[in-house]
């Protein structure tokens, strides 16, 4: 079955809407598919080496425009073993095993890692390929050479045009041949469609809830039942949320603000999801100063990259803090703001 075979399927069974800018990107993925019927290239003692040609696909546009989407159904076509992950997530998963290779001396640290990849996969699937941290930017070169010198091919979808990538980053330059890379070895596709679909799942939807709640029904529809969870490692440290899926979010107000995180802390994760799911925020006051200070550093961080926010609380807004609590003013009024519809549409 091919992937516009796939779709069309779901669109029959009204699993799908049909968009006339997500079949256009399916040219590019089944293209990818098809070369994965190949056999594999192979070298000395048998093993796979790098196919000539393309080795993968790079699908990038808006949020909500149907990527991942779109990456689930190739992962689910694909016909050798593939792997789906985050973006983030995987590379957590190479600087913690860097560390081990380091600590037992090996020269390559990046080597081992590389080579299991190669061994259990023959594509990789990244959801939301972002990289904003220089260590990311430093290995992620090397580390796509030695895939797909491993035969590896790779579909990712990301928010940004590759030429973005690691805009205005530290050191820039020594990442650029890792950008020239991707556009010679994958092919490029831009999905433009003026419907947001994550937005629609909100429309009309309240976005603040008071008197608590875990809001399952909200979750379950924005992350289809499904959740891959998510690490992001700030200065040394791991921030962990276990409800993560395709760039939503679930966290409580205590698993956030309750703990000694700082701005880098939410910078990071307002950069990695798109929808965050808050739950639990209880009434401040002063005996919460230090949760407060935190929630409106989060508040903050979430409003300027434009995340969208939906929140179960104690009270409203206004009546969350007293006039006395540090900077509460401003952050009442962006969550007001953060709940109006369309907002964070073009985020």
């Amino acid at each position: 079955m091919t992937l516009h075979d796939l779709y069309d399927a779901r669109v029959a069974d009204g699993t799908l809407t049909p968009d006339p800018a997500q079949k256009a990107a399916l040219d590019p993925l089944e293209e990818v598919r098809k070369l994965l019927e190949q056999p594999p290239k192979r070298g000395l003692f048998g093993r796979r080496k790098a196919p000539d040609g393309i080795m993968g696909c790079y699908l990038w546009g808006g949020v909500g425009r149907g990527k991942s989407m779109l990456m689930d159904l190739f992962h689910e076509a694909s016909p050798v073993p593939s792997r789906r992950v985050h973006f983030h997530a995987f590379m957590q998963q190479a600087h913690e095993a860097m560390h081990e290779a380091r600590t037992a001396g090996t020269v390559d640290a990046l080597g081992p890692f590389a080579d299991a990849v190669i061994a259990d996969v023959r594509v990789l699937c990244f959801d939301e390929m972002q990289i904003t941290d220089i260590t990311d930017a430093m290995i992620v070169g090397r580390l796509f050479e030695k895939l797909f010198a491993g035969g590896v091919r790779v579909v990712t979808t990301s928010n940004r045009v590759p030429d973005d990538l690691y805009k205005d980053g530290l050191n820039r330059a020594l990442f650029l041949p890792f950008i020239d890379m991707l556009k010679d070895r994958m092919l490029v596709h831009e999905l433009v469609s003026p419907r947001d679909y994550r937005q629609d799942r909100l429309s009309g939807e309240p976005r603040y809830f008071v008197g608590g709640g875990a809001l399952d029904d909200v979750w379950a529809r924005l992350s289809g039942g499904r959740s891959e969870g998510l690490t992001l490692r700030i200065k040394g440290r791991d921030l962990q949320l276990r409800d993560f899926s395709s760039g939503v979010a679930r966290a409580s107000f205590d698993q956030l603000c309750g703990r000694p995180l700082g701005a880098g802390d939410y910078l990071a994760l307002a950069q990695a999801v798109r929808v965050l799911i808050l739950t639990d925020v209880p009434r401040l006051d002063r005996a919460h100063g230090n949760e407060t200070r935190r929630f409106v550093t989060l508040v903050d961080a979430l409003y300027e990259a434009g995340v969208k926010l939906i929140v179960s609380a104690e009270a409203e807004p206004e009546d969350l803090s007293g006039p006395d609590v540090f900077e509460f003013e401003r952050t009442a009024s962006r969550l007001r703001e953060m709940q109006a519809e369309g907002w964070g549409a073009e985020g």
